[in-house]
């Protein structure tokens, strides 16, 4: 069954549409910017529709993977520079960019993987957003770059997602240059795990969420937590973490399942 549940807009915002839909169906959450207009710029309305929804959904068992959609020509243009240019005030701009820091780190943060499905540009934090996201698939369509510099400003806060995906010189050039790459770039370099044409996107955003559901939820749970925790962590740290929390999920009745189905020749059949 499909709910669609639309989040509502914040005082700053007045669409006649909520700017931030989600729709539930068998374990996975789509959330779609649905600022279309303004190429789904992250107002500071968007921001904390989407701070509300992960919120939500990080204490919501039943959903197994997020989707990151957009509706419009665009995925997202990045941040709202006419609210910005609105507001120039020192500590509005802290506070925004803050705002903004705190929805990234709340995606990598959940217990479930998020997969961005980038049909168009992604430019500045929307490029951002995608490198956030755990998983990306994106059209031949889709288009990257860090753009800020053309306007006077270093993109910063992207500068910290992209360059955890992309070697260091092809995250400074595209920084220092705002430079677009397409979406065979990005896969190459790291930033998008596949791009596909257009018209296979669903089929290609479904395939990729049928193979997590397929999975262990606790073991996914457990691998998402472990995995960026370890990337802080120097070699031996992360190895004796690693070490522990591999030794805890062994304990849990999913890997005890697991192990006996493998032996057994037969399907698992997993807990929730």
């Amino acid at each position: 069954m499909t709910v669609a549940v639309s989040i509502q807009n914040t005082p700053l915002e007045h669409p006649s549409e909520p700017i931030l839909l989600r729709q539930d169906k068998a374990g996975v959450t789509t959330l779609t910017l649905n600022r279309p207009q303004q190429f789904n710029a992250l107002s500071e309305g968007m921001l904390a529709a989407l701070q509300e929804a992960l919120d939500a959904i990080a204490g919501d068992g039943t959903v197994r993977c997020v989707v990151l959609a957009a509706n419009g020509k665009a995925f997202c243009a990045g941040h709202d520079l006419r609210q910005m240019h609105a507001n120039r005030q020192l500590d509005y701009y802290q506070a925004l960019f803050a705002q903004c820091s705190r929805v990234m780190q709340a995606i990598q943060a959940l217990p479930v993987p998020v997969i961005a499905r980038v049909h168009g540009i992604a430019t500045a934090a929307g490029c951002q957003l995608v490198a956030s996201c755990d998983l990306a698939i994106a059209s031949h369509a889709a288009r990257f770059a860090v753009s800020g510099i053309n306007v006077g400003l270093f993109c910063s806060t992207p500068a910290v997602a992209l360059s955890r995906n992309v070697s260091t010189k092809r995250a400074f050039d595209m920084l220092v240059t705002g430079g677009f790459i397409d979406a065979e770039t990005a896969a190459d370099w790291g930033l998008i795990n596949q791009a596909v044409v257009e018209s296979e996107l669903d089929s290609a955003i479904a395939a990729k969420t049928a193979d997590i559901l397929a999975k262990s939820p606790t073991a996914v749970r457990y691998g998402k937590q472990m995995f960026y925790r370890q990337r802080q962590m120097a070699l031996n740290e992360a190895y004796a973490f690693a070490g522990e929390v591999m030794a805890r999920n062994m304990m849990e009745e999913d890997a005890r399942e697991g192990v006996e189905a493998f032996l057994q020749k037969r399907p698992a059949r997993w807990g929730a």
